[in-house]
């Protein structure tokens, strides 16, 4: 019995995390299948910050400005539509400001321990057409 509750929640537990994984995980999918358009130097409105725990990934919305093709000051997006400069230093592995490809930033680390990535999601390149598929008689 004890086996069957200890598998129960091995279960339940794999399904949370692999939830929990799904919003970088779609994202980062659509961009290495469809390719993102190149990122200007500007602020960019509406992107997606995707936040690394140990234990889950959260996803929120924000605001980007970019700068030579780095990302030099990130806001954060509260449910009352008003946007917070994040204030904490960031930096990528080498130290120095994050960079972007296809779409998507290196990760990106804070003093505090946070790990996280930057999605441009208005660059995703829309879905390429696909063939309409014939529907043959019913009666052949």
């Amino acid at each position: 019995m004890k086996k069957i509750y200890f598998l129960f929640l091995l279960f339940l537990t794999s399904a949370f995390a692999v939830n929990a994984q799904s919003c970088f995980s779609q994202l980062e999918s659509a961009f290495e299948k469809r390719g993102a358009y190149t990122i200007s130097d500007d602020m960019h409105r509406n992107v997606i910050i995707s936040f690394f725990n140990k234990s889950d990934t959260t996803c929120v919305t924000g605001k980007v400005r970019v700068e030579n093709g780095t990302i030099t000051s990130i806001f954060i997006e509260y449910q009352d539509n008003s946007f917070e400069l994040m204030e904490r230093k960031f930096f990528n592995a080498r130290k120095l400001a994050p960079t972007i490809s296809n779409g998507i930033s290196e990760l990106i680390y804070t003093a505090e321990g946070e790990k996280f990535k930057v999605v441009f999601i208005d660059k995703l390149k829309p879905k390429s057409k696909e063939y309409n598929k014939a529907v043959l008689p019913k009666d052949l």
